[in-house]
């Protein structure tokens, strides 16, 4: 079977949107949940707007105008991991390369913005390049004719899990020899009036508008829903050997991979967590480690009260006793939760956790949940030797995937 190397990242976060500052912000346990003056007449009035994103750097005048800020986000995010990744045109054969950038709402704004053009002015005056700035699978399209990738190409759409199925699909892509190297991960740009009041109505957010840094507290108590943040990261995998050949810096590795769905409702989990449970040790499996390999668990932890509580059981089911010794921590916590582009973030967070040996914390974990008893890195980053992580990411409509990240020497 082939191995799957991560040989470069960009990301965009309400932490930072170069990677030293977004570690910086995250190890040090800073809350990147704010308030949006132009949210005060909404019901939740804040949320986590990318920080230091600047899409002037990659496009130009124009092509702002003729793209969605979600595009925006996967353009930069991917051509930072692109440069990151020290490649170039020349590196792999066009049809080798593959683009695979998903989004759980594509563009959000561009639609809203339209939609109420089409309302106030009629359908004459919507603009041509509606469809285009839209679509969920621009973010692929654009980011692959920027770099000449001419290799496999998909958007996906899975709520909050599309991050990691876009990884899964591009390492399998790898995996089963139809590219060797694939440009993929999530972004999300629906921190707009209309899709936050949407996720608002159907009582999912926080609305604790008076404590915005402190809204966001999985595990906690008194967690009342999840905090809406934009941005995401794109992360450059390439086929082991062939990265190694022109001397690449492998970051880690992808070693294994779990997928499933519920089959049980379409925003609540099953409380069994039978397909999440499937999902972790499928992964586990997948890699060819032993569940004490595992150290580390970056948690889907939303501050949910329904999924704080079934990811815990899960983790339990998995590990058994040895679950209350694994550090597992929500950096969701800090981030808030950036849907279709939460997944491939936090696989970075869990790279960069792997080669620092540091985990970063859960913040706002002041009264633990006693159904959430284990070890979630409260308030504070800790050490770690380990070399294999897992990261959790669960969506809307039950779909989960989880992944087996490995530190290379």
């Amino acid at each position: 079977m082939k191995q799957v190397a991560v040989t470069g990242f960009g990301v965009v976060s309400p932490l930072g949107s170069d990677i030293h500052s977004f570690w910086e912000h995250l190890i040090h346990g800073r809350s990147g949940i704010t308030s949006i003056p132009s949210f005060e007449e909404l019901p939740v009035r804040f949320g986590g707007p990318a920080k230091g994103f600047d899409p002037s750097v990659h496009l130009s005048g124009k092509e702002l105008r003729h793209t969605d800020r979600f595009t925006q986000m996967a353009i930069s995010c991917g051509l930072d991991a692109y440069h990151h990744a020290g490649l170039t045109q020349d590196a792999y054969a066009p049809e080798r390369i593959g683009v695979l950038v998903g989004s759980g709402a594509g563009g959000v704004a561009s639609l809203e913005e339209q939609i109420l053009n089409f309302n106030s002015r009629g359908p004459r005056r919507i603009s041509p390049l509606t469809v285009t700035m839209f679509i969920g699978n621009m973010a692929s399209g654009e980011l692959a004719i920027r770099i000449g990738a001419r290799g496999p190409g998909m958007g996906l759409a899975t709520a909050c899990a599309t991050g990691g199925h876009a990884i899964a699909v591009a390492h399998r892509l790898i995996q089963c020899g139809d590219a060797d190297c694939m440009i993929a991960g999530g972004v999300e740009a629906c921190l707009t009036p209309f899709a936050l009041s949407a996720f608002a109505a159907m009582k999912a957010l926080s609305s604790r508008n008076d404590d915005p840094a402190r809204a966001s507290r999985p595990f906690d108590r008194d967690r009342d829903g999840f905090v809406m943040s934009e941005g995401g990261a794109v992360l450059v995998f390439e086929e082991y050997s062939r990265a190694r050949e022109r001397g690449a810096t492998i970051f880690a590795e992808i070693c294994g991979i779990g997928m499933s769905q519920d089959a049980y409702h379409i925003v609540a989990p099953d409380p069994e967590a039978k397909a999440i449970i499937y999902a972790m040790e499928r992964a586990i499996g997948d890699a060819g480690v032993a569940k004490e390999d595992i150290g580390y668990i970056n948690a889907h932890g939303t501050s949910t009260p329904l999924n704080d509580k079934t990811e815990t059981f899960a983790i339990k089911e998995v590990f058994g006793s040895r679950a209350y010794d694994i550090p597992v921590s929500s950096t969701k916590s800090m981030t808030g939760h950036l849907i279709g582009g939460t997944a491939s973030l936090e696989t970075v967070i869990c790279i960069l956790a792997l080669r620092a040996g540091m985990l970063p914390p859960t913040i706002n974990l002041d009264t633990p949940d006693p159904e959430c008893d284990l070890n979630y890195v409260p308030h504070t980053a800790i050490g770690t030797q380990t070399s294999y992580c897992l990261n959790n990411s669960f969506g809307f409509g039950g779909q989960n995937v989880a992944l087996v990240i490995g530190k290379t020497p």
